[in-house]
């Protein structure tokens, strides 16, 4: 159920994201998810693509500054009400998440969360009949 992410530093300057992108696109490498988080110097990058480890390596080889992140992916109806439920389960329990993201696939929502403790998140969400994603899952959407 965990997922391997990559989280890349990139500069905030123009043809940074272009660059990440090519160089993944130049080996077939597919992107489930993007993210960006950014402040006026700097950002960070996250990724969910097919093969996590070969990526890495390429960026690396670009001189990229990257690494695997582990995060979990929910499946869940697209109403605000269920991604509400999901963090509410997590936080019922302490359990922090540090950030999330989402994407819809038809009446879908997928839903990326990088939690304090993974596996007690996987666990609680389980106890709750939620649909964890598996990585395999995710590449084929």
């Amino acid at each position: 159920m965990i997922i391997h992410q990559l989280s890349i530093f990139l500069e905030n300057k123009s043809g940074r994201l272009t660059e990440v992108l090519e160089v993944l696109g130049e080996e077939n490498i597919r992107i489930t998810a993007l993210s960006v988080a950014d402040t006026t110097e700097f950002g960070i990058l996250r990724l969910i693509v097919s093969d996590p480890a070969r990526a890495r390596e390429l960026l690396k080889e670009h001189n990229f500054t990257v690494n695997l992140t582990e995060v979990i992916s929910v499946s869940a109806p697209s109403e605000a009400k269920h991604y509400a439920k999901v963090l509410r389960i997590l936080s019922d329990l302490d359990i922090s998440v540090e950030y999330t993201y989402a994407f819809s696939v038809g009446d879908k929502s997928i839903i990326i969360l990088r939690c304090s403790n993974s596996e007690d998140a996987i666990k609680a969400l389980k106890s709750h009949e939620l649909e964890l994603l598996k990585a395999s899952d995710l590449y084929k959407i």
